[in-house]
């Protein structure tokens, strides 16, 4: 049984899934890892969660202690000072999840802590958006879990015990990789063209500009897909388009969020990664290309 926890990243979803844990495991079982100059930034804040005012457990790196949980929820360009930071509290038999966008976060983290230890996960579903130390959010989602070969089943069933008890809705994948896919499918659709667009959710079906380079990405990513063996359809893509009018129209996605508080963007887990696979196969991803330039373009200016 999962007694306690360590996040790593105090982002949107860090902060919604810390919030159900904490109040389930209790104030010092669930704590927000970090290192010593982001502890020193953050320990003395309160966070407002949809107007309700939270008070999370930080601690520095250095009082790490071993979990039975690790969940990673940094985004893409934190993740090689996540892996660092969370090496104090990875034991033997810790569990880890990763809720970060992108196709590749476990295997990069199964090469440091070994593939048994992760159980593949997908967040999806949730509108939550972080300005400051302020979240909200009308959807907190679902974590979608699943085996792959290496995996471990108690790890798994662990998982959703304890996101049972901290009412954190949950869904079990027969084929995770598949799944993994067609979030990333909309990732890169939805987070790059509302970053270049400086879009919300409702614009990428009223505006006939943004509707055509949101399903153009997308459809980049099915041909790739495809050709990587995992099986997504037009109808995939017609369910996860159809997805965003269920969220806040006027909410928007993690990238145009970045854009907007100044960080670096997850552009290279979305088109970066997606051009990577389509040249091993030889297919044309325009598309991803335009947004992968202007994306980049855009964070050069803001982050100078």
């Amino acid at each position: 049984m999962i007694k306690t926890v360590s996040i790593i990243g105090m982002g949107a979803l860090g902060m919604l899934y810390g919030r159900n844990l904490t109040r389930a495991l209790g104030y010092e079982n669930v704590t927000f890892l970090m290192d010593r100059e982001r502890y020193e930034r953050n320990k003395d804040k309160t966070c407002v969660i949809n107007g309700e005012e939270f008070r999370f457990h930080m601690i520095p790196e250095e009082e790490a202690k071993i979990a039975d949980l690790v969940i990673v929820a940094v985004k893409y360009p934190g993740l090689p000072g996540a892996i660092e930071v969370m090496r104090g509290c990875v034991g033997d038999d810790t569990v880890i999840i990763s809720v970060m966008n992108g196709i590749s976060s476990e295997k990069i983290l199964a090469e440091h802590f070994g593939e048994e230890k992760i159980v593949y996960t997908v967040a999806q579903g949730m509108d939550a958006a972080r300005f400051g130390q302020e979240l909200t959010f009308s959807k907190s989602g679902a974590l979608h879990f699943g085996l792959v070969p290496g995996s471990r089943k108690e790890n798994l069933d662990a998982v959703t015990e304890v996101l049972a008890r901290a009412e954190l809705d949950y869904v079990l994948e027969d084929d995770i990789i598949y799944r993994m896919w067609g979030k990333y499918m909309l990732n890169v659709g939805c987070n790059q063209t509302c970053m270049v667009y400086q879009a919300t959710y409702g614009d990428l079906s009223s505006n006939e500009e943004v509707n055509y380079i949101f399903i153009s990405a997308m459809r980049e990513v099915l041909a790739v897909a495809n050709a990587e063996g995992v099986r997504l359809t037009e109808a995939d893509l017609s369910m996860y388009a159809g997805l965003m009018k269920t969220l806040g129209p006027k909410l928007m996605p993690s990238m145009a969020q970045d854009r907007i508080n100044g960080n670096p963007s997850e552009v290279d887990a979305f088109s970066g990664e997606l051009i990577r696979h389509a040249e091993k196969h030889g297919i044309l991803v325009p598309v991803n290309r335009y947004l992968n330039r202007r994306a980049k373009e855009i964070e050069a200016e803001y982050l100078k």
